[in-house]
């Protein structure tokens, strides 16, 4: 299934080794299509609120059993 997410105002953690950041992540069609500040929400995008939590796109894997 396809899905589209912005994900708000979580701390960015990359993998790449720099420094975590403060930033929002917008996944269209399951697909990570945008890291950046203050994104606005397209169309009806579900909006998660991650305040206070670490964001890690493609590094972490959360996938468990």
């Amino acid at each position: 299934m396809k899905f589209n997410i912005l994900i708000k105002g979580g701390l960015i953690v990359d993998g790449t080794g720099a420094a975590p950041r403060a930033a929002d992540v917008r996944v269209s069609d399951g697909k990570i299509t945008e890291v950046g500040s203050n994104l606005e929400r397209q169309g009806r995008e579900r909006v998660v609120d991650a305040t206070g939590c670490s964001v890690t796109p493609g590094f972490i894997e959360t996938h468990n059993h």
